[in-house]
């Protein structure tokens, strides 16, 4: 059974062995609300899931703990688990889907766990996971469905009820659900005035279909850049906590989530994942009703890829209009490349790449294109230069 006493012994357990997380402002992040970011990115292993591991594996038998444990992750939970069994002197191996950022795969590794990677996503390790636990006699740490882990993770709710004690909404990354169930859970038990609100992926809305349809729905496959919340099936508790304390549930796009990732990395220097960064994508295209309200963003983890970072840059560039791609057809004769240079630059627009070329057969003979791409202050800029250049008598085309 999930308390609220249990959540505060996980808080006694673990009080030296996480870190209390800080909360800072970003007014900019919706100038319409009073935004703040509670930065479990900045958690030890990078994530917030070390809270419910730590107290899960605190919490075993010695018996439990001398036939070592099994874990199935996206990336996070795999290296809370493996940081706890190291500190406890127990054999940690972990089920990845082999899909999962070769980071987190790393990391996980570095914590001495031993790594098993699964063809396919989140669900394919968890059914493996459990094959081995059977063949082997391993304990199993499921990542979210289980009261031990629920409760380590609504610790989070308690530390914030420290930081901000008039908050009005909190808005939380939604995978399996385990993450939101403590925070709703303790939460709703210390103010049930406090809204708190899920966020899944667009590609992966596993929780919001079951909660809507009042049963728990499998989906046929999941596709995001969010890979830490990219569950196809919620757990029985879960469902069950969340259909009971969470006040909504809404998605977002993988462009939305890649312009939250750059937002704050240029206006608060926060590194976060995609999952991580779904709460502050929620709140910049109002997918819940917090206009004028104190709200907590959760930046539930910061273990991005590295490999994919430019990508989801180059990817919220352009969803925040810092960048765009003109095609503009000229006449090929001089003068041309000069008056479009000439117009764009008066504006303030900064060329980063060119592409002239020839055009196909059937057009005008003497015809050609000109492809730009831009740097751009927002999309009241490109309406800007592509109104300039329309008016100078260019034919601009979106594509």
């Amino acid at each position: 059974m999930l308390t609220l006493d249990k959540i505060y012994h996980a808080s006694y357990v673990l009080k030296n062995v996480i870190r209390k997380t800080d909360v800072i402002a970003a007014p900019s992040m919706n100038p319409e609300s009073d935004i703040y970011l509670k930065t479990e990115n900045l958690q030890i292993t990078g994530s917030f899931k070390v809270r419910g591991a730590y107290y899960k594996i605190s919490q075993l038998s010695e018996e439990e703990k001398a036939r070592g444990v099994i874990a199935c992750s996206a990336g996070n939970h795999a290296q809370g688990v493996a940081l706890a069994a190291k500190k406890n002197g127990i054999k940690a191996v972990i089920c990845l889907p082999d899909g999962a950022p070769i980071s987190k795969v790393e990391a996980t590794k570095s914590y001495g766990a031993e790594v098993c990677l699964v063809k396919g996503v989140y669900d394919d390790a968890y059914n493996r996971a459990l094959e081995l636990r059977d063949e082997k006699g391993y304990t199993f740490i499921h990542p979210f469905n289980d009261d031990d882990v629920i409760a380590g993770q609504g610790t989070i709710g308690l530390e914030l009820c420290e930081q901000i004690s008039d908050m009005e909404a909190v808005i939380v990354p939604v995978g399996g659900g385990g993450l939101i169930s403590g925070v709703a859970f303790a939460l709703k038990s210390l103010n049930p005035e406090i809204k708190v609100y899920g966020v899944q992926a667009a590609g992966a809305p596993s929780m919001l279909n079951s909660v809507k349809d009042k049963k728990i729905e499998t989906l046929p496959s999941v596709s995001t850049i969010a890979d830490g919340i990219a569950v196809k099936t919620p757990g029985d508790t879960t469902f069950e906590i969340c259909s009971k304390y969470v006040d909504g549930f809404a998605t977002v796009t993988d462009d939305e989530i890649s312009a939250a990732i750059l937002a704050l990395m240029e206006k608060h220097k926060l590194v976060t994942e995609g999952a991580g960064a779904v709460s502050v994508a929620a709140a910049m295209y109002n997918k819940f009703p917090i206009k004028g309200k104190k709200t907590v963003c959760l930046l539930s983890g910061g273990n991005i890829d590295v490999n994919i970072l430019s990508r989801v840059i180059n990817r919220g560039l352009v969803m925040s209009g810092r960048s765009c791609l003109l095609n503009i057809e000229l006449l090929d004769k001089p003068g041309q490349l000069e008056n479009v240079s000439r117009i764009i630059a008066s504006l303030g627009g900064n060329v980063t790449s060119v592409l002239h070329e020839r055009t196909s057969e059937g057009s005008d003979i003497n015809g050609c294109y000109l492809r730009l791409t831009l740097e751009t202050r927002n999309f009241e800029h490109i309406a800007e230069i592509k109104n300039a250049l329309s008016e100078f008598g260019f034919k601009v085309h979106d594509r």
